[in-house]
């Protein structure tokens, strides 16, 4: 990343580069993730796998382990996150798979070559005057007719958070927690057919409800 990135790039670089090692701790086990997520995620395997129209891009790929899942369901895969340290982490956790650094407001991947990408609980940390660049690009390097799976907390009216400690470190980060409507909205202006919405209430110790939507890039 350089001085051009927009300011919520770097802040959640460097955020992420601080709580690396905990938040992987945390939460880089496929086990650890509840079974209707692990539901939607397998589904959508399946549902690149079917179409064969190419690799499929694990954006705000953190620790690796939704990465690695896909690829042992047959589905090839790489994944992409804003945060170096992350990105090393996951390439010493999967020596055997493909990570490297980039922003979803700016992929470093050639237009209309992917067979599909997962977006799971990444654009929570863009605004939303930059969330339409974000699925502009995912559209952009997107296959006619794949599919990208979004994944995102949410409170019905929507809300912006920020928080200046985790794991007992000092950050800075953002999040937006949007109503899915007003994820939905960017996503078809930005020429995609949102054809799947799942919504669930939290579970457990879980304070937030979460969506995930499947969109399509018309062929």
């Amino acid at each position: 990343m350089n001085a051009e990135k927009p300011d919520f790039i770097r802040a959640t670089r460097t955020a992420y580069d601080t709580i690396a090692e905990p938040y992987t701790e945390q939460f880089s086990d496929w086990a650890g993730i509840p079974t209707l997520d692990r539901t939607q995620i397998t589904g959508f395997a399946e549902l690149v796998k079917e179409q064969s129209k190419g690799p499929v891009a694990d954006i705000g790929s953190g620790p690796g382990h939704v990465t690695a899942r896909l690829a042992a369901l047959g589905v090839p895969v790489f994944g992409v996150d804003v945060s170096p340290k992350m990105v090393e982490l996951a390439r010493r956790a999967h020596p055997d798979l493909r990570f490297h650094v980039g922003s979803m407001t700016a992929l470093d991947l050639p237009s209309e070559t992917l067979g599909g990408i997962t977006a799971l609980y990444s654009i929570i940390h863009v605004p939303d005057d930059h969330l339409p660049t974000a699925f502009a690009e995912f559209h952009r390097v997107l296959a006619p007719g794949a599919h990208a799976l979004i994944g995102f907390q949410y409170e019905p009216g929507g809300t912006h958070m920020h928080l200046d400690e985790r794991f007992g470190h000092k950050i800075s980060l953002d999040y937006w927690l949007r109503a899915p409507e007003a994820v939905v909205e960017p996503l078809v202006k930005a020429g995609f057919e949102v054809i799947v919405r799942v919504l669930r209430e939290p579970l457990d110790e879980e304070k937030l409800s979460r969506a995930y939507l499947v969109a399509r890039k018309p062929a």
